[in-house]
């Protein structure tokens, strides 16, 4: 069915909660986790865990070592050593362009947020987002309703993916019956934790313009040390109107 399917742009997304570039033999090792991003090979990826959660909020990916890979930081970051917002940052291939990029603020008992970037890509203009959602439990509903209300607002309606770790281990119960019939959810698998995975924590979204190709967990013997999430991975579609 997908090889009759005529698209105007076909784009990889990725998600990948990097736990701060700490791997599960406890060492923090950013090298690492850009190799398991060069694995994946994806377009767009929104991260999280991605700066120190304390102090200055340093980034963990440092800015040289990003600087020798295909991507470029969206420019959300509101601290000088952060590479995110709340530790949810969004990388970009160099080749696409970067409209508009800023921090979201959620409804939150804990430090949480979301971090937003509009697109270009081929003449085409889309919206990621990227989040990492309430652990508790308590506001993640809020949370998304936050997103999909800032998506609403916005003045033009653009494709858009929300990526990220949702902490919500149904797929389609509690928090995520917010997103109604216009969004996707995507069937990714087990994310959490990496060594063993029983949960779907890590997830992406899609409005209905996109059409989905393919979408998995990133299982590799590197993934699976880097960090305690394994990332997600969906190639999608835009079908020429």
């Amino acid at each position: 069915m997908h090889g009759r399917l005529i698209v105007t742009v076909q784009l990889k997304f990725a998600s990948y909660n990097i736990h701060k570039a700490i791997g599960l033999d406890r060492r923090r090792d950013p090298d690492r986790i850009i190799s398991v991003l060069r694995e994946m090979n994806a377009d767009v990826i929104a991260l999280q865990e991605a700066d120190r959660r304390f102090g200055q909020r340093v980034r963990t990916l440092p800015r040289a070592l990003l600087d020798d890979t295909p991507w470029r930081e969206a420019p959300v970051a509101r601290r000088a050593r952060s590479i995110g917002w709340h530790g949810n940052a969004l990388l970009v291939r160099r080749d696409i362009a970067i409209l508009d990029a800023q921090p979201l603020a959620l409804p939150t008992f804990e430090p949480r947020g979301a971090v937003t970037a509009a697109l270009e890509i081929e003449g085409k203009t889309i919206r990621v987002l990227g989040a990492h959602l309430d652990l508790s439990g308590l506001r993640r509903r809020d949370q998304i309703r936050a997103i999909l209300n800032h998506c609403e607002q916005q003045t033009a309606k653009l494709p858009t993916v929300v990526m990220g770790d949702f902490n919500q281990w149904t797929v389609m119960r509690g928090a995520m019956q917010e997103f109604g019939s216009d969004w996707q959810v995507l069937d990714l698998g087990r994310s959490y934790p990496s060594r063993r995975p029983i949960a779907p924590l890590d997830r992406m979204v899609a409005s209905s313009e996109w059409r989905c190709m393919s979408a998995h967990v990133h299982r590799s013997a590197l993934a699976t040390q880097a960090s305690d999430h394994l990332p997600v991975k969906a190639t999608l579609a835009l079908p020429k109107i």
